[in-house]
């Protein structure tokens, strides 16, 4: 028992220090800077033709937004999700496991917008920081993500056209769509 008690208070320290590091910051603070910007060019994009004309947002503008702040921030950053629309977002081993416990956890009741992952791996030669953030499903996200039978035509047949294998579709508000994922080495 003192084993397990120890062992839980190694874990409780390190997660303390990890939430002061610098790199996580810098990570919350990288992530947290495409999403509104994204948000507000669908927005734009909605209002001037419609919600098929915000899937070339999402198909090209936001793989275009992800890589200029990549290369600002030095951070890789790209988006995933266990029910990819872009076969590009596929998750790897370890997004997928944040996917699934970002899942688990939003079921038991956590904000689904307040859960992230972050931690320092083993990656080749070095260590990489890893951080994700959930990106819960907003009003604005179900013109194109919501129930299959409640997108438009016009929708549905862009999604076919872009995405054959779309998995994207059939979500309700505050569900999680996906999340923000980047790394570096360290």
């Amino acid at each position: 028992m003192k084993l397990i008690l120890s062992s839980i208070a190694v874990l409780m320290s390190l997660n303390a220090v990890a939430q002061d590091a610098p790199w996580l910051t810098d990570a919350r603070k990288v992530a947290g800077s495409v999403p509104p910007k994204l948000l507000q060019v669908l927005n734009e994009e909605i209002a001037k033709g419609g919600p098929e004309s915000a899937i070339t947002v999402c198909s090209e503008k936001a793989p275009q937004m992800a890589k200029a702040a990549s290369e600002q921030s030095g951070w890789a950053i790209r988006r995933v999700s266990l029910r990819n629309r872009n076969p590009k977002a596929t998750p790897d081993a370890w997004e997928r496991a944040t996917l699934e416990e970002f899942d688990r956890r939003a079921t038991a009741g956590e904000s689904p917008a307040a859960l992230e992952r972050f931690e320092i791996v083993a990656s080749g030669d070095g260590k990489e920081a890893r951080y994700m953030k959930a990106l819960p499903v907003q009003q604005v996200c179900l013109a194109c993500h919501g129930p299959a039978e409640k997108l438009t035509p016009e929708v549905t047949a862009k999604l076919r056209t872009l995405y054959p294998d779309d998995k994207g579709v059939g979500y309700a508000i505050g569900q999680i769509r996906g999340a923000m994922t980047i790394r570096k080495a360290m």
